[in-house]
């Protein structure tokens, strides 16, 4: 047996300039950080030798790959010619739809599951651009690059998404009272709703051929390194400050990324003690996160009830393999 483990990411800023649309004419920027919550994959011999089983939110077992239902594991299974005597198994800690990257991290874990059985060694930087040529150029997920090399890279990091199509990866190396900080300083609280992202990347893809959308785009990629600058000098309030100019922005990306309710708890969080916030991923649900200093997080927390609060810690590993058996 072989198992992988991949983190889930939440992305602080310049979410959407990841898009190709955006970042051909001009440089995308996200800054984000890996959690520690996972995905896991693992592997092992199938007693029907003729036969692929695969376990996931259903249970599929095929005498030929391309009967598949689950896409990214038909073209994953596919690159690496599997043709039977093998399952394959995930989980997860946190369900599909919630804003945290779960597709990319389970597309990059398959990934390195499946080298591992070949033997092969990856890179960080090859799992993270085959899992985007996967997802966005063989499945044509209307998606960015940032979820795929922030589950492979692990850490916080500045992703830079330049005109020819390559990814700069820049870690942010902080002092540890100031990455303490700010780690214990974060707050996630889930909406209790999912969703599939792709119809409200669609129209945010669409969206970026107008000129106003674009300069929302270039303003947000502008705060990646506004926030870059003030974690370097420690200067967490102006965090949480940016965090909330950056929500205003991605709000007129698209018309679904926000709602009523989503609307109603950002506000009352802002008049609880949150200096900013966001909500995580494509938007119309999942998690809210905020930036709250240590003596405004109970009154925060008995604010947004009746939902509930989602501890974590930031991840500084990316993908690794975690065990292999015989």
């Amino acid at each position: 047996m072989i198992i992988t483990k991949t983190p889930f990411r939440i992305s602080f800023v310049g979410g959407g300039s990841d898009i190709e649309d955006f970042y051909a004419g001009r440089q995308g920027a996200v800054l984000s950080t890996s959690i520690n919550k996972y995905m896991y994959i693992s592997s092992h011999k199938f007693f029907e030798e003729n036969l692929v089983r695969v376990k996931y939110s259903e249970t599929e077992t095929v005498d030929n790959i391309s009967n598949l239902n689950h896409p990214i594991l038909r073209v994953v299974l596919e690159k690496f010619n599997i043709r039977g005597g093998m399952e394959i198994s995930s989980i997860a800690d946190i369900p599909s739809g919630t804003g945290l990257g779960s597709s990319s991290s389970f597309t990059v874990c398959l990934l390195h599951n499946l080298y591992t059985v070949a033997g092969k060694f990856v890179t960080k930087e090859r799992l993270a651009a085959e899992a985007c040529e996967i997802e966005i150029e063989m499945l044509k997920e209307p998606i960015g690059k940032q979820d795929q090399y922030a589950a492979a890279y692990g850490g916080l990091n500045v992703f830079k998404f330049n005109s020819n199509g390559s990814v700069t990866v820049e870690p942010v190396h902080l002092p540890k009272d100031i990455y303490n900080e700010l780690e214990s300083n974060l707050m996630m609280f889930y909406t209790g709703s999912q969703r599939k992202a792709s119809s409200i990347l669609s129209e945010q893809k669409k969206n970026i051929a107008k000129e106003d959308k674009v300069k929302n785009l270039e303003e947000m990629v502008g705060l990646v390194w506004e926030l870059r600058d003030c974690l370097y000098k420690g200067n967490l309030e102006d965090f949480g400050k940016i965090l909330h100019q950056n929500w205003i922005l991605k709000q007129k990306l698209a018309s679904s990324i926000s709602n009523d309710d989503i609307n109603q708890y950002y506000e009352k969080a802002m008049k609880n003690g949150a200096l900013g916030g966001k909500l995580l991923g494509a938007g119309g649900g999942g998690f809210l996160l905020f930036y709250c200093e240590k003596q405004h997080q109970e009154k925060l927390k008995q604010a947004m009830l009746p939902l509930k609060q989602f501890d974590f810690k930031f991840d500084q590993e990316g993908s690794k393999l975690i065990y292999v058996g015989e």
